[in-house]
C-alpha cells in the first residue's frame, strides 16, 4: 500500500514538474518573441483601396505609407533605416508619405539619434510624384522646426496645416497634411481653404483621433500612432493605446459612413522595446477608383 502511494506521489510530481516546465518554456518563448522577433521583423503590408471619386488617370496608384520610426529605438539603427529606405524604392512607388514619429524619448534600451544625422537618409527615399511628411507628437515634443529643416534640407517637404496639388497634366488631386492631432493645432479649416478644385483629397495626420472631425469631401485619410498597439492583447492595448477612441482606429483600413481610414503600425517602438501580434511594417496601399 504505501508503495502504491509513493508511486502515486511521484506520479503527481512528475506531472506538477512538466507543467512548471512548460509554463516557463512558453514563458520564454514569448518573451523572446515579443522583446527580439517582433520587434526586430519589418514586413511589406499590402492593401487596395477603393475611393469613390478616384480619377481613372491615378487608378493603381501606389502610395508607400511609413510611421513612427523612432530612429534609435532598438532594433531601428540607422542601418535599419538604410534597409527601410532601399524596401520602399523597391515598390516604386507614386508617392511616399511619412506620417510621424521620427525621433525617440525615454525609450528603455534606445539611443537617441539626432533628426540631422538620419534626415539624410530619408532623402533617399524616391517616388513619383514626391516624399511628403507630417510631423507626430514625439517630434514636437523634441523641436519640430528642427525636424522640419532637416526633413526639407534632404528633399523631403513637411506639410504643417498645408495643402498641396498632385497632378499628371490637367488631372489631380490634393495633399492635405495636417499638423498633429494632440500635440499641435490641428486646423483643418487652415488647410482645406488653400484647396481651389473640387478634386479628391488625401489628409495626413500622425493621430487617427483626427478622423472623426474631418469633413466628408476627404476621400483617404492616412495615419501612424498607434503601432496596432504595439503589444496587442485586447485587455492590455486598450488601457495603453494612445487613443480617445480605444481601439476603434487600431490598425488598418477602416471605413466609416463612406469615409476612408488607413492606419499603419508602424516600425519602432516607444516606452519599452516590445511588439506583439502588432509587426513593424511599410504599408504599401494601391488605390483604386470604385465601380
Amino acid at each position: 500500500m504505501l508503495a502504491e502511494k509513493a508511486v502515486a506521489s511521484k506520479k503527481r510530481f512528475s506531472r506538477v514538474k512538466a507543467v512548471i516546465n512548460s509554463t516557463f518554456l512558453i514563458i520564454i518563448v514569448l518573451g523572446l518573441w515579443t522583446f527580439w522577433i517582433e520587434p526586430s521583423s519589418l514586413t511589406v503590408n499590402r492593401t487596395t483601396l477603393q475611393i469613390s471619386h478616384w480619377p481613372a488617370q491615378f487608378n493603381q496608384f501606389k502610395i508607400v505609407a511609413i510611421s513612427d520610426l523612432h530612429v534609435g529605438a532598438p532594433y531601428v539603427s540607422l542601418e535599419k533605416l538604410k534597409r527601410i529606405v532601399e524596401m520602399a524604392n523597391a515598390e516604386q512607388p507614386d508617392l511616399i508619405v511619412l506620417l510621424g514619429d521620427y525621433v525617440i524619448q525615454d525609450v528603455v534600451g534606445g539611443n537617441f539619434i539626432a533628426p540631422e544625422d538620419f534626415a539624410p537618409e530619408l532623402g533617399r527615399l524616391k517616388a513619383k510624384h514626391g516624399v511628403y511628411a507630417v510631423l507626430g507628437n514625439h517630434d514636437w515634443w523634441l523641436e519640430g522646426p528642427r525636424i522640419k529643416r532637416s526633413f526639407e534640407g534632404a528633399g523631403v517637404r513637411v506639410l504643417s496645416n498645408e495643402a498641396v496639388r498632385i497632378a499628371e497634366g490637367e488631372t489631380g488631386f490634393w495633399l492635405a497634411g495636417i499638423d498633429d492631432f494632440w500635440s499641435r493645432h490641428h486646423n483643418i479649416s487652415k488647410t482645406l481653404n488653400q484647396i481651389t478644385t473640387k478634386e479628391p483629397i488625401i489628409a495626413l495626420n500622425h493621430s487617427p483621433d483626427i478622423f472623426p472631425e474631418l469633413p466628408d469631401q476627404i476621400s483617404l485619410t492616412l495615419c501612424g500612432h498607434t503601432h496596432g498597439g504595439q503589444v496587442n492583447i485586447p485587455w492590455l492595448r486598450t488601457k495603453v493605446l494612445p487613443s480617445r477612441y480605444g481601439d476603434r482606429f487600431l490598425a488598418g483600413h477602416i471605413e466609416e459612413d463612406g469615409k476612408h481610414l488607413f492606419v499603419t503600425k508602424g516600425i519602432g517602438t516607444s516606452g519599452l522595446p516590445a511588439r506583439f501580434l502588432a509587426a513593424p511594417e511599410i504599408a504599401v496601399l494601391t488605390v483604386i477608383a470604385s465601380e
